[in-house]
């Protein structure tokens, strides 16, 4: 039963502390909350866009029935397709008998843009938010050394206080910058990867492609 209510205490107690903290941060601990949230609703867009692509992976079948010849049929499984590999084979097929690989490079620039999206956004977020927290904590300094100058010496837990205050902007700073970092890093690798395997499908494609002129 007390650890029950030990427990409940916690709990409404830790939105009050967290609030606390913000607000000794400082008005820099604003556009540090803004860029949180924005960082937060990249992440969980560009989640959710990778997790989509896992169910419309058809390249395989594709490049199978291109191989048959059956190229009507690959480009209706390519066109039923939102996967960025399926529409640059898509475009290839269609374009088969006039530049299939002209017509994939420029499929390819445009699915790379889609790939790409918000991306500068998280990078922004990563460089601005530690130097916005150093902002915080330089301002902080200042109004501590006003307290010294003000009270003089004989208040050491003023001017500490102070200067506990203006750090709690660089740790919010460099907590944003980390989190947001590890997803960033994920997401340029996965679009790296895709990048390799359009070129590795579309060359393939071209092959087959040529076989079947000769």
């Amino acid at each position: 039963m007390k650890e029950t209510q030990v427990w409940n205490s916690l709990v409404t107690l830790m939105p009050n502390d967290i609030i606390a903290v913000i607000m000794k941060g400082g008005l820099i601990m604003i556009p540090l909350l803004a860029s949180s949230l924005i960082a937060v609703t990249v992440i969980l867009e560009r989640f959710a866009f990778w997790h989509s692509l896992r169910k419309h992976e058809v390249d395989r079948r594709i490049l199978a029935l291109a191989a048959e010849g059956d190229f009507k049929q690959a480009i209706e499984v390519a066109g039923t397709s939102r996967h960025p590999v399926a529409r640059v084979l898509q475009a290839g097929l269609r374009s088969r008998d006039i530049g299939p690989g002209i017509a994939m490079q420029a499929a390819a620039q445009a699915e790379l843009r889609n790939l790409r999206r918000n991306l500068p956004v998280l990078d922004t977020i990563i460089t601005l938010a530690p130097l916005l927290g150093l902002l915080g904590t330089i301002t902080g300094m200042i109004s501590a050394f006003g307290i010294v100058s003000e009270a003089g010496l004989g208040q050491p837990h003023a001017i500490t206080g102070g200067i506990a205050e203006a750090l709690i902007a660089t740790a919010t700073g460099l907590l944003v910058a980390i989190v947001t970092l590890i997803p960033y890093n994920y997401f340029r690798s996965r679009m790296e990867a895709m990048t390799d395997m359009m070129e590795e499908r579309a060359t393939r494609l071209e092959l087959l492609l040529g076989k079947r002129e000769d």
